[in-house]
């Protein structure tokens, strides 16, 4: 009798024993409006208790600085332009000072922060247009400054914020950017978007405070390379999005 031949099994392009790759993670459901106004309500409430007298990392003295100083952290550690600052605004104290020099006077002396060509041309045209168009001063409102030489969105929202305590939006930097896509308040990519999102989670007051907080949970707990969400005081709603 003949007996039954096996068949082979077909093994092309595959290693015996080699364990099945892991599929791809599945995206996020995307909540209602509703359920991200409930979130926010919660990280707001959560990071009061945690951080109950936030205020800005960067040093400064006056609008003039902070402007200075927000522009520097731009790809910049605040660590790095702190420690640029009082030799920075001891040779230019002013909007003036920082006028009247040379940029490549100016780019020598903000060297160690980064991108300091374009930066120290910014600078340059800022301060010349503040001496031309404002006396020097800096203005405490959103168009007028977002009108000057490297001044975003960010930048004029922080200096309104913390220099003249004017709520204009939401500060929305690199932390605020990755943790409001990671907690679940927003499924957009851009600053400008997140910055709308947020803006309406959270209300007008809180803008300020909040802002500073998420920063400080970034530094702190949800790090970007190594985040300890097993401490996180958010753990329990956060929705741990990659």
């Amino acid at each position: 009798m003949v007996g039954k031949s096996s068949k082979k099994i077909e093994t092309k392009g595959k290693t015996p024993g080699a364990a099945k790759p892991k599929p791809s993670p599945t995206p996020s459901k995307k909540l209602s409006f509703a359920a991200r106004k409930k979130l926010a309500k919660r990280t707001s409430d959560k990071l009061r208790e945690l951080y109950p007298a936030p205020s800005c990392a960067l040093i400064y003295r006056n609008p003039f600085e902070l402007l200075v100083a927000t522009v520097l952290s731009a790809q910049c550690t605040d660590k790095r332009v702190n420690a640029v600052a009082p030799k920075l605004f001891e040779r230019f104290p002013d909007a003036r000072a920082f006028a009247n020099a040379s940029v490549e006077e100016i780019g020598e002396a903000i060297k160690s922060c980064g991108f300091y060509n374009s930066k120290a041309r910014n600078l340059s045209l800022a301060s010349k247009v503040l001496v031309e168009k404002y006396d020097g001063k800096v203005p405490d409102d959103f168009d007028r400054l977002v009108e000057l030489p490297g001044v975003g969105r960010k930048t004029a929202n922080c200096v309104l914020g913390n220099a003249f305590h004017i709520a204009s939006g939401f500060v929305v930097d690199t932390h605020v950017l990755r943790l409001s896509r990671k907690i679940g308040l927003s499924d957009e990519t851009t600053p400008e978007k997140v910055e709308a999102d947020l803006n309406k989670l959270f209300e007008p007051e809180d803008w300020i405070d909040a802002s500073h907080r998420l920063i400080y949970l970034g530094r702190e707990y949800c790090v970007a390379r190594r985040p300890r969400c097993e401490v996180c005081p958010l753990k329990d709603f956060c929705l741990k999005r990659p």
